[in-house]
């Protein structure tokens, strides 16, 4: 049964850094896409960020060139390095999987973490 807990959100201010990180637990590591979504109030779930057991990363066009995904497999972790955030970038974060391709629809993605707040300022 896979499981994602997020962790490390808060505020900060406009031009600011986050790091937000998912401890991922109870899945099988070939063939897993994972993934951050967020939802902002108001707006629709979007795809922040993708990342692939083979490898591929991919990145929503509103985040290219600040946020960075990556797996830290000695944590079990998936991260989420955030930098020059803009309050546009205010939202609850979740962290997503789905066995099988990466797709960018959010409603294809079996398993979703409960969600951590970013505001930016």
């Amino acid at each position: 049964h896979v499981q994602l807990v997020e962790s490390g959100g808060g505020s900060v201010q406009a031009g600011g850094s986050l790091r937000l990180s998912c401890d991922t637990s109870g899945y099988r590591f070939s063939g897993i896409c994972m993934g951050w979504f967020r939802k902002a109030l108001g707006k629709e779930r979007e795809v922040v960020a993708l990342i692939h057991s083979v490898g591929t990363v991919s990145y929503g066009n509103t985040v290219k060139g600040r946020f960075t995904i990556f797996r830290d497999n000695t944590r079990n972790a998936l991260d989420l390095q955030m930098n020059s955030l803009k309050p546009e970038d205010t939202a609850t974060y979740n962290c997503a999987a789905r066995y099988g391709p990466c797709y960018w629809d959010p409603v294809s993605y079996t398993y979703l973490g409960q969600g951590t707040q970013v505001t930016v300022s």
